[in-house]
């Protein structure tokens, strides 16, 4: 902006900066019309305050509730409505996994711009909300919420520590067949004071390389408590108790078989990191102090 200052002999120019809030700047640095094809990253904008930039979310998702009054719902988790995509005229896709590449293949010929995450463990959830932070202009709040998220594991570890004894923990992420739970799910695990049963499993990528084949190798281990989060379905603990020879078992002698919701811990996101690692601490603490152990 040019002002002219009156002068006794003269006019001089001089420039003056116009005031304008960061965020307006920012704004159109940055992507502005996002599809979200999985719930975390909906969800991470929404906690940056970045909501206004998603123009469209997966048809799963249920955090925040809020999104699925707000937002139109483009894509399950395999597949995409692609030609609504289309009208929305994107400027970003986030995808997540390999299970999305066809996905993101067909939207990239199309001339979208797509951006898969693979995050499968606690340290990279925490970095893709930092990174996905940088993409939309907030680094610094993304790093104080990933910050934030990271100090609640720390009390939850720090909680965890002063129980007198650790569970075996068998996480059913799947029925038919029988899958054990994802990386991000052990550490969890292991951070509200269990102990995963199939730790090995935990670090294959792949659901089909965490299929249990032989359903008494579950009875080998013993877990003391089982935890079921049927992705897509409700977890029934009368159709575990009932397997052959599963009533030997701890656990479901001793009515510890649980559920939590998948939407709480198999996106891997924020909610994994808050409320879902919060109900595994709520088992694990209440059979900690079962006076009958």
């Amino acid at each position: 902006m040019m002002l002219r200052l009156a002068w006794p002999r003269d006019w001089i120019l001089v420039r003056v900066p116009v005031q304008v809030s960061d965020k307006s700047i920012v704004s159109k640095k940055f992507p502005q019309r996002i599809v979200c094809l999985t719930e975390e990253t909906t969800e991470t904008l929404y906690l940056l305050e970045e909501d206004h930039r998603i123009v469209g979310i997966s048809g799963f998702t249920v955090r925040p509730a809020r999104a699925r009054k707000e937002k139109p719902k483009v894509s399950a988790f395999t597949s995409a409505k692609l030609d609504k995509i289309f009208a929305l005229e994107p400027d970003l896709v986030l995808g997540f996994s390999d299970l999305q590449a066809d996905i993101a293949s067909e939207l990239i010929r199309g001339g979208v711009e797509v951006h898969v995450f693979n995050h499968r463990t606690v340290s990279e959830i925490l970095r893709m909300i930092r990174m996905l932070g940088g993409m939309v202009g907030c680094a610094d709040r993304a790093s104080r919420l990933a910050d934030r998220l990271e100090q609640g594991l720390d009390d939850i570890r720090c909680r965890a520590a002063g129980l007198p004894r650790r569970p075996r923990i068998y996480f059913e992420e799947w029925d038919e067949p029988q899958i054990s739970g994802i990386s991000w799910v052990s550490e969890l695990v292991s951070i509200a004071g269990g102990d995963d049963c199939f730790p090995e499993l935990a670090a294959e990528p792949l659901a089909k390389n965490r299929i249990i084949a032989d359903s008494q190798e579950v009875i080998r281990r013993g877990p003391d408590i089982i935890i079921g989060s049927w992705c897509g379905k409700k977890f029934r603990p009368e159709k575990v108790a009932s397997r052959p020879g599963w009533d030997s078992l701890p656990a479901v002698a001793g009515q510890e078989v649980h559920e939590v919701k998948s939407a709480l811990i198999l996106q891997p996101g924020p909610a994994a990191l808050t409320d879902g690692v919060g109900e595994l601490w709520r088992i694990v603490e209440r059979w900690a102090s079962r006076p009958d152990l």
